[in-house]
């Protein structure tokens, strides 16, 4: 039987209830524990169900089997609240099949139907992969419902035979089953709805540490809740005052009147861990801490506090937050005015920022569904604002400030869905202009992390702006027009020619398309006008002529979106005179967005109301404009393409690449660069096409080597490649030799390498000369937070002086390998253009996929560098590959688990 090593972390995770449950390996310590499920917490009718009779001798059998001595091949992982075992979930490895084990589960009776059962497979299905299991087997009886709807729920397919009263169940382990991740994706999103019900909907709130103090945190916070006139009962907590403002305070929450549903906590530091626990115990279910400056040990004890009680935690260092539902009106903040109700959901990490945003949106008009300020983050975070802005009807449209990312593919997946229906908007912050400096390969300088974040919105359908103001501004438009067609060709109009040409340039600039238009549509416009686009209506256009004109321009199919822009005049001070009267009697709502431009509007953006009630976008610049409407673009063409499919990548070699790994890091533990003859192998092991090479310790073996290649019909050139261990930039530091065509010339070559780099030098690689073709540079680099990133760009040594790169997110889709190719810039010479032949796109793409697979199987894989891939018109060829390889953990980024802090690991 093979060794399974079972999993040595914990994980914390939702019901389906919100309640939070720690997930963790049995052992020896546990027995008495397992004995208590399968006695007390089981009926008699489940102890039947699960052990297909009624032995008294079961549980204590089961309770050996589980917790005895650590043994080969056996996985058992325990759900626990509080000290309570509540379910269990094992599996131990058969011997014929190998790669098959049988698995029991059991969930005590007071806690079916929470999703117990489906958590803990979750848990170990991972655990099973990683160990190399790739199917469960199981025995039940045929009337137990209760494990067979568990199956049908599961996600992954279920076979099933039938003999005598009994079932047995086979489920493959696949680890693609993308129905098994939505299915998982969506327990997950039930659950955190669910959870974060007391925080966002609450019926009662109580303000922990309200003082008497004017201007103090507390205060403020207690009479922002009664003034905004909150729904539920608002109790002040302070053990030193009676009353505050007229109103009882209570000296502790255990003794308030009635348990509140959330709790907002003012206290200092050293003061939050107890309060949380008190709180946690009393039955409440959220907490918003706006204490700052917490400590480690006060980090720890107020997530411990959180876990334990099943309480979801906004802060510490929070702003507060805000719920605008009429039924429920809290507004426990200390920034500034009770926002106006509407149907923007925002989360911002600082305060400063979710003031100046907040702001924005009451000048322009943008009402506000619901408002967190999510601070430190040990907790809630944007990925559950998101699924709770999902399921709710009030929001259709999110806001997000997120300066540092969880589990960035976790909420890319989760974006990537809610994108689908409500945009989602951010400023990308913490952008690096240095990147990394350093960097140990061509592959890895790329990967900035400007480009990872820029690649994670990409891929998720996120409108990324720049700053506040550029999120206002295509908020602005997202919010109150529709969006433009795809294509994005915009009709520029404006009453002074000059202006009309800088609109121009900035949509251009933007990457916007300005067609031509034909003369007829321009017959509304008075003399001298001028209609090919962009249009100068002259100063002298009268409201009356504009309207019919952007009518016209509406119907026009070259159109998909209209940007005006009015310069002041003296025409416009004379009654009747002003154009934009013109945009203001039609609908705000046309076939085609419509933006105006005013020049001597004195804020950035703002609404104008529309004789039909609905709101125009106003912009005080074209450049503004032009950049929100290339957003609205961006969007379209989003929505417009289908949902994308994994890319798929066939005849991979796991268990060789694996081989390869687990022999270099046993070997290597500290890891390091592979060598070539390894580097070759692990490629090899999963299709991509390296050229063929041969290793030569020194000068005879070349010679051989050489004679050899040509022998099999490789060319009558070789290349030479000097080697050592951590070598990476061979060319830079003259170790590459090209082009040689005799045995002479290799022997001298070698000799050379010799001379030059003596005792440094391990051996060399030869190769035959591949044909030239266009050189493309692919890689990948295994980001600590982000995970694998995926990077395609023109290749060759001029590779970091050329800087024309390209980056996913591994996983890539299959659209990923089309876009990938198409937004390079020397994409023109992969097509032809330039006289060359087409080259092979396929190959392109194949490529791509395999390394995206090759980095998500493995990732020990931190940087992989293949430089440079040359394509030809039938295939692709890479003659040059580095790979390092470090330990690291294996971890699943969709596995359902609560986040753990930084501030509070070290336990």
């Amino acid at each position: 039987m093979s060794t399974v090593h079972p999993p040595h972390t914990t994980a914390e995770a939702l019901l389906a209830d919100g309640t939070t449950v720690e997930l963790r390996p049995l052992g020896p310590q546990d027995h008495r524990a397992v004995l208590d499920l399968h006695t007390e917490g089981l009926s008699e009718e489940s102890r039947r169900l699960r052990f297909f009779g009624v032995s008294r001798n079961a549980p204590a059998q089961a309770a050996d089997r589980l917790c005895g001595a650590p043994r080969a091949g056996l996985l058992a992982l325990g759900a626990w609240v509080g000290e309570e075992l509540i379910g269990e979930a094992d599996c131990e490895l058969l011997d014929d099949p190998p790669d098959t084990a049988e698995l029991a589960l059991a969930v005590a009776d007071r806690w079916h139907h929470r999703g117990v059962a489906t958590l803990l497979l979750e848990h170990l299905v991972h655990a099973a992969r990683m160990a190399g299991i790739r199917f469960f087997e199981a025995d039940t009886l045929f009337g137990n419902r209760a494990v067979h709807q568990v199956f049908a729920d599961l996600g992954l397919p279920v076979q099933r035979r039938y003999a005598q009263g009994e079932v047995r169940i086979r489920v493959p382990l696949d680890e693609s089953d993308e129905r098994y991740r939505s299915a998982v994706d969506e327990r997950g999103r039930r659950a955190d709805v669910a959870s974060l019900g007391a925080l966002l909907r609450p019926g009662s709130v109580a303000l922990v540490g309200a003082s008497r103090r004017a201007g103090s945190v507390g205060r403020t916070v207690l009479g922002k809740i009664r003034r905004g006139g909150f729904a539920g009962a608002v109790w002040a907590v302070n053990p030193h005052a009676g009353e505050i403002d007229g109103q009882p305070a209570y000296p502790s929450v255990r003794a308030l009147p009635a348990v509140p549903d959330l709790a907002v906590l003012a206290v200092p530091a050293g003061a939050v861990p107890g309060v949380a626990e008190e709180c946690g115990a009393a039955g409440v279910r959220a907490l918003v801490v706006l204490t700052s400056g917490l400590g480690t040990q006060e980090a720890r004890g107020l997530m411990r506090a959180c876990r334990r009680h099943s309480m979801r935690l906004v802060g510490p260092n929070s702003l507060g937050m805000v719920q605008t539902d009429p039924t429920i009106r809290l507004d426990a903040e200390f920034g500034g005015a009770f926002p106006r109700p509407g149907s923007a959901g925002v989360a911002v990490q600082s305060g400063g920022v979710g003031i100046a945003l907040l702001q924005r949106l009451a000048w322009l008009g943008i009402g506000v569904s619901s408002f967190v300020s999510l601070g430190d983050k040990y907790d809630v975070s944007g990925n559950d604002l998101l699924q709770w802005w999902e399921a709710d009807d009030r929001t259709d449209l999110a806001l997000l400030h997120l300066e540092s990312f969880g589990s960035p593919r976790a909420f890319a997946r989760t974006a990537r869905r809610v994108t689908r229906t409500i945009p989602v908007l951010t400023v990308d912050a913490g952008r690096s202009t240095a990147g990394r400096r350093g960097a140990a390969s061509h592959t890895a300088a790329a990967a900035t992390p400007t480009v990872t974040r820029e690649a994670l919105f990409r891929q998720a359908g996120i409108t990324a702006t720049r700053g506040i103001e550029e999120l206002v501004d295509a908020a602005a438009l997202l919010h109150a027009q529709p969006l433009p067609a795809p294509r994005g060709a915009v009709a520029v109009v404006s009453n002074a020619g000059g202006i009309g040409i800088l609109a121009a340039d900035a949509c251009v600039e933007a990457g916007l398309v300005v067609p031509e238009l034909p003369a007829e549509v321009g017959e509304s416009l008075p003399p001298g006008a001028s209609v090919r686009n962009p249009v100068d209506t002259t100063a002298a256009v009268r409201p009356a002529e504009l309207a019919l004109f952007l009518r016209a321009l509406e119907r026009e199919e070259a159109v998909d979106a209209i940007l005006v822009c009015l310069a002041p005049t003296a025409l416009c001070e004379t009654p009747g005179q002003d154009p934009v009267h013109a945009l203001l009697e039609g609908p705000a709502r046309r076939r085609v967005p419509i933006v105006a431009v005013l020049l001597d509007q004195q804020v950035p953006v703002r609404y104008r109301t529309c004789a039909d009630g609905g709101s125009l976008p106003v912009y005080s610049d074209s450049l503004s404009a032009a950049r929100a409407l290339a957003h609205a673009r961006d969007r379209a063409r989003w929505l417009a393409e289908p949902p994308p499919e994994p890319a798929a990548a066939s005849d991979c070699d796991r268990r060789a690449a694996r081989s390869v790994v687990d022999g270099y890091l046993t070997s290597h533990p500290e890891g390091g660069w592979l060598d070539p003859l390894s580097t070759a192998d692990l490629l090899e092991a999963y299709g991509l096409p390296l050229t063929t090479l041969v290793w030569a310790r020194d000068e005879h073996m070349a010679s051989v080597a050489a004679t050899g290649l040509r022998r099999l019909g490789h060319g009558g050139k070789v290349a030479l490649k000097a080697y050592w261990p951590g070598q990476v930039h061979k060319s830079a530091v003259g170790a590459v030799r090209t082009g040689l065509a005799t045995d002479a010339d290799v022997r001298s070559a070698y000799r050379e390498f010799a001379r030059k780099f003596g005792s440094e030098l391990s051996g060399a690689v030869v190769q035959p000369m591949a044909a030239p073709g266009v050189e493309l540079l692919a890689g990948v680099v295994q980001d600590q937070v982000f995970g694998p990133l995926v990077v395609l760009g023109l290749g060759g040594t001029a590779a970091d002086l050329l800087a024309d790169r390209v980056a996913r997110l591994a996983p890539l889709s299959d659209r990923d390998l089309t876009t990938m190719v198409t937004e390079l810039r020397s994409a023109p010479l992969l097509s032809g253009d330039g006289g060359a032949p087409p080259v092979d796109l396929a190959a392109v793409r194949s490529v791509l996929a395999r390394l995206s697979r090759l980095a998500d199987d493995f990732p020990e894989l931190v940087e992989a560098d293949l430089n440079p891939v040359i394509l030809h018109p039938d295939g692709a060829v890479c003659v040059d590959a580095r790979i390092r390889l470090e330990r690291r953990p294996s971890f699943d980024p969709y596995l359902r688990r609560l986040r753990r802090p930084a501030a509070a690991e070290g336990e």
